[in-house]
């Protein structure tokens, strides 16, 4: 079957979680205006990404400033499932769509970056938390673990997510293929043009369809009272985006986008999978389980165990 799948590049609108999930509802309706039935957005575009910011911490001391910037992003974060969630997933239903939407997650008292899958059936099918933050996001963000690394099921195949750097993890990767994954939703943060090889990469080693949606922000999006790192202009560009999508066999079939906000679309033949699939099966026909095994620790990590 054919299908035309989209990914939408755009800015969040930080500390403003109603009017940013205003706009994740306007950019669903427009990709699907486009015949789009699988839609990505970005990383953290829920709840937003704080690029820049140091939320006053050194080694061995945190800024009262800090803690009270912490506690803004921590309100604007959302709960999954949630009033934000409930919203997304009635709008797919009415569009008949499939959605990737990057959020900051709260439960208790931790935040986490994570990717949720809605579908027209179920809503909010299924929820991925990002297994590693990457440098400092381990400031503001707790880690995923293996209960949550879900392939859903779709009329026209697995969908599956890996948030920013997680697609460089080579186990993580494996993992995802042995699931069924036949889209591979990236949404991210990394706008560097080398982006685009690992994208690449990726549809190639998994003989899956690679949708990555990136984020674009400008400086003057930020909270006014969020400082800018100091010499950095008012008219800096913090995400540069470079969403894009790629077939089983590597070739780019929209993008890289670049220079402000927008939506990417590309037709998609599923069957595209099956012929890239004849002389590469990373878990399948080409593994040697003879040699190489991964074990996946799938259980639920939890501080506090009830008896």
């Amino acid at each position: 079957m054919k299908l035309t799948a989209a990914v939408v590049q755009a800015g969040s609108i930080l500390l403003e979680p109603q009017r940013t999930l205003d706009k994740a509802l306007q950019l669903i309706r427009e990709a699907a205006a486009k015949g789009a039935t699988l839609i990505v957005l970005p990383e953290a575009f829920l709840g937003g990404y704080p690029k820049g910011l140091d939320f006053g911490v050194r080694v061995g001391s945190r800024s009262a400033e800090g803690r009270d910037t912490f506690r803004e992003y921590f309100e604007a974060a959302i709960d999954a499932p949630g009033v934000e969630t409930e919203v997304i997933g009635a709008l797919c239903r009415e569009l008949g769509v499939h959605a990737v939407v990057g959020a900051v997650e709260r439960e208790g008292g931790t935040l986490y970056c994570s990717s949720l899958i809605f579908t027209p059936e179920a809503g909010l099918a299924a929820t991925h938390r990002k297994l590693m933050p990457t440098a400092a996001e381990r400031l503001i963000w707790g880690f995923g673990d293996g209960s949550t690394l879900p392939v859903v099921p779709a009329p026209f195949g697995g969908i599956g997510t890996a948030i920013c750097w997680e697609n460089y993890m080579p186990l993580f990767r494996a993992a995802m293929y042995a699931r069924g994954v036949d889209f591979w939703c990236a949404p991210t943060v990394d706008d560097r043009e080398v982006w685009a090889s690992t994208m690449r990469h990726v549809a190639l080693e998994g003989r899956c369809f690679v949708l990555s949606a990136n984020q674009y922000l400008e400086r003057a999006a930020m909270p006014a009272h969020w400082k800018p790192v100091q010499g950095e202009a008012p008219d800096t560009v913090l995400i540069a985006g470079g969403s894009m999508i790629v077939s089983p066999l590597g070739e780019v079939l929209a993008g890289p986008l670049r220079g402000g906000e927008g939506v990417l679309v590309a037709e998609l033949d599923t069957g595209d999978l099956a012929r890239a699939r004849f002389d590469f099966d990373a878990v399948g026909h080409y593994a040697r389980p003879d040699v190489f095994t991964l074990r996946v620790d799938e259980t639920p990590k939890r501080a506090v165990e009830p008896n």
